[in-house]
């Protein structure tokens, strides 16, 4: 059965990815396209576009040809998106790495993509460099001051001396972003100038309520998909002012929301759950906040409505994948037409179907199977994996997405877990996500993690790890889950930490507690 959205089909123009984002720069002049949050530092949209111009162009004078690559080591700043988009313009290829990533993680991205050139920020140089110099990179930029790295600014060039380069934008790679790597090593996924225009026109198609005078957080990672397509590009897109914030803290991220006036926040659950149950939020002047858009990992029901509660604003959960560009799911911006446990219809010129895992069969309404996805932001492959893309992406060009879920009479998804993620209690599926919901509807749980555990007679039992908010026993939560679950799905065990470890996007690391947890470590 496959389940279009209720969406008309729209036309995706075959450009290339900068020209078409920066379209109306122009038109919007000196208004703020990027605000740099800690410092208000800002650049308009006429600055933007320039910057990208110039910076391209130095790019071309220091040898960058198309599809060569560069390296973005970087928190989120304004010249995040200026260096983005003059690789793109001149048909090059920028590989966003993860701040957080080690000389060893990032020496391996380095190394897979290729990269000739590396941009960082100066906290970041030292590593930087000894990657680099174990990647075989040819230069490292350094936005600000810093030894041992070109300065950012000798990037700058004459803007009327950048190349003409003809760009396939259903062909040409214009960003390779890391599959997250919460199952395994991260594996590069080749989006096109072709992949992201349509993701950016179908978002933009489903949701026509941004305006230009809306105020974004810039808070999602932009080396991560979700942060680079819908905060970056669609909001430029868009000219709207995007703020931006190098990590997440709470308290400087509320300030910023007050003084900011933010309209809109595309946020991770771990995030709309601190709004939902923080204290420190009641300090803050959120009232300018009209909508919130959660994704990259489930959001529960529980907290989805706690926030919208709390807040005074709609909380909508969508879906993608770093292989979707990244989006292909989204709630409505529409209250009555908002279901909180779903992750809503698909997006325009988007097929959607839900199959048995093993054949490949058909299920229905209602039956749990693996999503697959078949549309324009689906990605060209994996990048030089080719075995790889060709387990992903059937012959057909359906994405199988590696997650658990169903469609609802009204063509709503529901994505319940990954597959494999999925705990067999003596045979019978338990998904964790599930529990994990039911942990963080207890007032005393700040944070919950569930994994299977290894069992004797069971073969896998869920154990739960907690971070508590109040004191709490751990037979306290085992009897709170049994009463809502059936008895398959009973927490068998539990273990109390100070964290839960996440990925940059907020999903579970999972295999860092199996990896502990059979490690002899709980």
């Amino acid at each position: 059965m496959i389940v279009r959205g209720p969406y008309p089909e729209i036309a995706i123009p075959e450009v290339p990815l900068t020209p078409f984002v920066l379209e109306r720069a122009e038109r919007w002049g000196e208004k703020a396209a990027l605000i740099d949050g800690p410092t208000g530092r800002s650049v308009g949209y006429r600055a933007l576009a320039e910057s990208v111009r110039r910076v391209a162009a130095g790019l071309w004078k220091r040898g960058f040809r198309k599809g060569d690559v560069l390296a973005l080591y970087s928190p989120n700043l304004p010249e995040y998106a200026v260096a983005f988009h003059a690789v793109s313009l001149i048909g090059g290829i920028t590989a966003t790495v993860n701040p957080l990533a080690t000389v060893e993680e990032l020496t391996r991205q380095l190394r897979d993509a290729e990269a000739k050139y590396l941009l960082t920020v100066p906290p970041l140089l030292e590593r930087a460099l000894e990657a680099a110099r174990a990647a075989g990179v040819r230069e490292v930029f350094a936005i600000g001051a810093a030894t041992g790295a070109t300065p950012w600014t000798e990037l700058f060039d004459d803007a009327d001396r950048v190349p003409e380069v003809a760009i396939s934008p259903r062909e040409d790679v214009v960003a390779l972003p890391s599959s997250s790597g919460t199952t395994g090593l991260p594996k590069g996924v080749m989006l096109t100038h072709y992949n992201l225009v349509a993701n950016i026109c179908q978002v933009d198609a489903a949701f026509p309520q941004v305006r230009a005078e809306d105020v974004v957080i810039g808070i999602l990672p932009f080396f991560h998909s979700y942060g680079l397509l819908v905060v970056m590009n669609v909001m430029l897109y868009k000219g709207t002012t995007v703020v931006t914030m190098p990590r997440f803290e709470l308290e400087p991220f509320l300030q910023t929301l007050q003084a900011y006036g933010v309209t809109r926040a595309y946020l991770v659950p771990p995030i709309i759950l601190a709004l939902a149950k923080h204290p420190l939020v009641d300090r803050y002047d959120l009232s300018t906040l009209r909508v919130i858009m959660s994704g990259a990992a489930p959001l529960s029901e529980a907290v989805a409505r706690a926030c919208a509660e709390r807040l005074g604003c709609l909380v909508l959960q969508g879906y993608g994948l770093t292989e979707t560009s990244p989006v292909t799911h989204a709630n409505p911006e529409d209250p009555a037409r908002i279901k909180l446990a779903s992750v809503g219809p698909p997006l325009p010129n988007t097929e959607c179907q839900i199959v048995d895992p093993e054949t490949g069969a058909p299920r229905g309404v209602n039956e749990l199977g693996e999503l697959w996805i078949r549309g324009p932001q689906v990605m060209k492959g994996y990048w030089k994996r080719p075995e790889e893309t060709a387990r992903t992406i059937t012959p057909d060009g359906w994405l199988r997405t590696g997650d658990v879920g169903y469609v609802d009479e009204d063509g709503y998804f529901y994505i319940v877990d990954r597959i494999k993620e999925l705990i067999k209690y003596k045979g019978l599926q338990i998904a964790p996500a599930e529990l994990e919901a039911v942990l963080l509807s207890h007032p005393a749980v700040a944070d919950a993690a569930v994994i299977p555990s290894p069992d004797e007679e069971a073969g896998e039992v869920p154990k739960a790890f907690i971070v508590r908010k109040a004191d709490v026993s751990a037979e306290a939560l085992m009897a709170y889950v049994a009463e809502r679950v059936a008895p398959y799905k009973k927490i068998r065990r539990v273990e109390f930490v100070d964290q839960i470890p996440r990925s940059a996007s907020g999903k579970i690391l999972r295999r860092v507690l199996i990896e502990r947890e059979r490690g002899g470590a709980a």
